[in-house]
Order: structure tokens, then sequence, then C-alpha cells
């Protein structure tokens, strides 16, 4: 997770913009709800028995208005969930009725970040899960401090891009000085903006929201596709809520055991792998390529590149712009190019890729993905190493990672360095004894959820709820990336309640 985005969607679509069995067993009730849907407990009756009023979608800063099949809303939720009768927070919805006579219910999507715009993510992602609206309403949603839902921005986009000038692998004092000083900066500026919502946007309290959700939605049980991150935020429900677990997928699989470190040091693992992965599919010794790539990222540690905007390539830009094609096979030459390109003097390439993985325009206009995907992180995560500690750590991320594991070391420390609220835990409660049966994909080449995340997942849910699928793959995700055994194993048992062996593997 950390600061590399763990949202498959998102991800593809800034590469766009970069140019690049077993019986379900129970009653049924994990299919179509055959009663009243429960309330969540303790609410007020101005939130269970509220109405949504759907209207047609808006175009917003960030986004066009989708099509016409397309309805937004609004949910109140309590801002704070201690205390259920007080202030509310608006929450942005989206959604496309089923298109089928057929209807089980609604489909909730997370398609991760954290700090991923289901809003805006949504219309672009129905095509992919076209066989699902036969059958459901597709549903998403802006979380607590994304987007319309009271969305952060903790810099303008001055101050973003002169933070790009921040060594984020520094090697000397003063460099080590001005790195946890803009993340202290940082940290302010999202206080500022936020106020008191930056203390009620974490993971947990997206789940209770998700309940709120379901139930207005007139659900009795809860049928979701969480991807990368939005596989926590699902077994972080099912932990809250198990016996209202409906049928539930989790694609790209975040590994609930791994703490701050964990993630940091999974990601680096995961990242070059993938990386060998492409390496080896240009003909390239994996050691070889990987020491080359590493020279070149020396080399801009002390002399940036020029490129045709007339801004210049650092060595942070560079990795950025080297990490966002390994999320998709279908960008690795994309990434050759970049590579040749940069290697010859010119760093376009690299800079056009690390613009499009963070939000930047070309009129120089930042989104506010990373900005919410910090709030959140930063609220959840209550392990923040210190400088010492990540220091003491960097011999082990570079046997890990050449290329990437100074970059990800020092994220553990700087991320949420000097964070204005305390972190809620060191790794999320997903155990859910009792909940339906859970589909876990795992995809061996994902760079940024390690496919191991998915077994370990499996194993905290606990016996007969974790069914993990494997896909032999690359890319950040796995359905609907290319492989038919995976979406119609998906298909069924989100269709048919068809829930296939544990441990099945799809080449």
């Amino acid at each position: 997770m950390r600061r590399l985005r763990c949202g498959v969607a998102a991800v593809a679509a800034a590469l766009l913009l970069a140019g690049c069995g077993r019986s379900s067993g129970g009653s049924g009730n994990e299919g179509k709800g055959t009663g009243t849907p429960a309330p969540p407990a303790g609410l007020p009756s101005s939130l269970t028995a509220q109405h949504l009023d759907w209207r047609r979608c808006e175009a917003t800063g960030e986004s066009a208005a989708p099509g016409d099949d397309w309805r937004c809303a609004t949910l109140r939720a309590p801002l704070n969930w201690s205390e259920p009768d007080g202030p509310t927070i608006g929450l942005a919805l989206i959604r496309a009725r089923t298109i089928g006579d057929d209807r089980i219910g609604s489909m909730l999507f997370n398609f991760g970040g954290p700090g991923g715009s289901g809003v805006s993510t949504m219309p672009y992602y129905s095509a992919t899960v076209s066989a699902l609206h036969e059958h459901y309403d597709l549903v998403s949603w802006d979380p607590r401090g994304v987007g319309a839902s009271e969305g952060v921005r903790c810099r303008d986009d001055r101050a973003v891009e002169a933070a790009e000038a921040v060594d984020t692998t520094p090697d000397t004092p003063a460099e080590e000085k001005a790195y946890l000083r803009d993340a202290t900066d940082f940290g302010k500026g999202c206080r500022k903006a936020a106020g008191s919502l930056l203390a009620h946007v974490s993971t947990t309290d997206s789940a209770r929201d998700m309940d709120l959700m379901r139930h207005v939605l007139g659900d009795e049980r809860m049928h979701y596709f969480g991807i990368s991150y939005g596989t926590e935020l699902g077994g972080v429900y099912a932990h809250l809520f198990p016996k209202r677990v409906g049928r539930m997928v989790l694609d790209a699989v975040v590994d609930p055991t791994a703490d701050t470190v964990g993630h940091a040091r999974n990601q680096a693992l995961g990242f070059q792998r993938a990386l060998d992965d492409y390496l080896r599919s240009t003909g390239q010794d994996p050691a070889r390529g990987s020491r080359r790539i590493a020279d070149l990222l020396r080399r801009l540690d002390t002399r940036a590149l020029p490129t045709s905007s007339g801004r210049k390539l650092n060595q942070t830009l560079a990795t950025t712009g080297i990490i966002l094609p390994l999320y998709s096979e279908s960008s690795w030459p994309r990434l050759t190019s970049a590579l040749k390109s940069a290697e010859a003097g010119d760093g376009s390439g690299l800079l056009a890729l690390a613009d499009a993985y963070d939000d930047r325009d070309s009129s120089g206009h930042y989104g506010t993905t990373s900005h919410s995907q910090r709030v959140i992180s930063c609220l959840d995560d209550r392990r923040r190493p210190t400088p010492a500690e990540t220091r003491k750590r960097l011999p082990e991320f570079r046997r890990i990672s050449p290329v990437f594991g100074d970059f990800l070391g020092w994220d553990t420390a700087g991320w949420c360095h000097d964070w204005p609220v305390p972190g809620q835990f060191d790794t999320p409660e997903v155990s859910a004894p009792g909940a339906a049966p859970i589909l876990l994909v795992g995809n061996t080449g994902d760079p940024a959820t390690p496919y191991e995340g998915a077994r370990r997942m499996a194993d905290e849910l606990g016996r007969g709820v974790g069914v993990e699928v494997t896909w032999k793959g690359e890319g950040h995700g796995a359905y609907g990336n290319g492989s038919d055994c995976v979406d119609s194993t998906v298909n069924a048992y989100l269709l048919r309640g068809r829930v296939p062996k544990d441990g099945k593997v799809c080449s």
C-alpha cells in the first residue's frame, strides 16, 4: 500500500492517460436476500430510514459526467461512528441499475488506493464487469475524505510541484532534514484542510459506512467486489459483520498481517519481481538489467535530465515513471521506450509516466488521490518507524530490490512522519468466523499486492471462509486482465453461487 497505489482501475486509467467445485453452503441467503435488510445497530431513524435521491450525475473537477445509465446520490453517515447522533458526513454514491430481469441485488465496488474515487472509476470499469451487470446493480462511492465525499486537498498545485524537488532517498543529513520537514508540512496542510474529519477517515469508518449503504440500498447481504486496498476494506467489513457477508470477491489481495514496514517490504519484493519479469521479456538478464536501471537512478540523484516540457527528471520522478508501467504488462513497451530515451539523455518519457501516476495534467493541475491516500493510511497505521530505524533497515531493502529498495525503505519513515493524529492499529483485524465463503484472487506477477497476500488473508479470515484462486499472470489484479479461467470462476461464484475448490490455479 504505502505511497505505491493499490488500486487497479485507477492505475489503468493513469496508464491510458500516459499513452500507454464446492457448493456455497448455507440456505442460499448469501445470494438473493430473503428478509428485511437489517439496519446498523444504534443509528437514529434519520439515517437508517433515509431515502436516496438518485439524479443524473454531473461533471466534477476530476472527471466528466458519465452516460445516461448512471445516477448519483448522497448518503448521510455519522462523522464519528462513536457518536451516531452527532454531526454527519455526506458520501457520494453512483449506481447503474441492472440491465437484466433476474436481479440478485446491489454489487458494491471499491477500487483501492486507498483514496481512489469510485464515483469516477465505476463507469470506466463497467465494461469489465458487464456480465455482472446483467444481475446486479453496479454501485460505488467516494469513501470519506475522497473526491466528492469531502475530499481532502493538503497542498495546492504549486506546492505539490515544488515538493517534487525533495529527495525521497536522502543521502546526507541536510537531505534527510528536508525530507522530514516536507512530511511535517504536508501533515499540517492536511490538518488545516480536513479539521475534525482527519480523525474519521479510517478503514473501519468506511466499513461501517458500507453497512449503512447495504441497508439503505435495500440489501439483506453485502455483495462486494474489492480490488487491492479494497480487499483490506472487505476483510474489515467481514470481521465487523460476518453474518451479513453475501457474495464477496477480493482481487489483488493485500496482506493483512503486514504492518507499515511489512507492506513496504512486500512491495519492494513485488515490484522487483515484476521488473525482473519485464527484463526477461525483453531478453535481458534481470540482475544485470536491474543494475543498469539502478545506475541510471543514481546518476539522476546528482544530475537531473532535461525534458521536452522544460521541467527536469530527477531520481524520484524517474522511479515513479518506472513503477507505473509495471502495473500492466501491456504497458511494458512504453517502459522500454522511456528507459531507452533516458539513457540517451532525454527524460521526457519517464516524466510523462510519472505525471500520469501523480495525476498531473498538461496544465500543471494535480489530482487529490495521493492526498486522500495518505490521510487514510496514516490514520490506519499506528506503526511509524523513526529515521534511525529506517537507516538500519535500508541494507535489507536494497537486497530485496536494488531499484526500489531505497525508495520504499525511506517511505516507511517519511509517509506518516509527525502526523497530526495517532494511528489506529498495527495490522487490520479481518477474522470473520461464520461468514459465507469469500473468494480471494491472487496474481503471481502482481507488483503492488504480491500474491502471497491472498493466502495470508485466507488464513486470517478463518477456516472455511477464505477460498483462494491463483492466476499465473502479470500486472495488478486478475479479473478482467486476460484470463478466461479467472473471469469464468469469479462469474460462476457471483452469478450462481458456485464456490471453487480452495487452491484452484489458473494458468
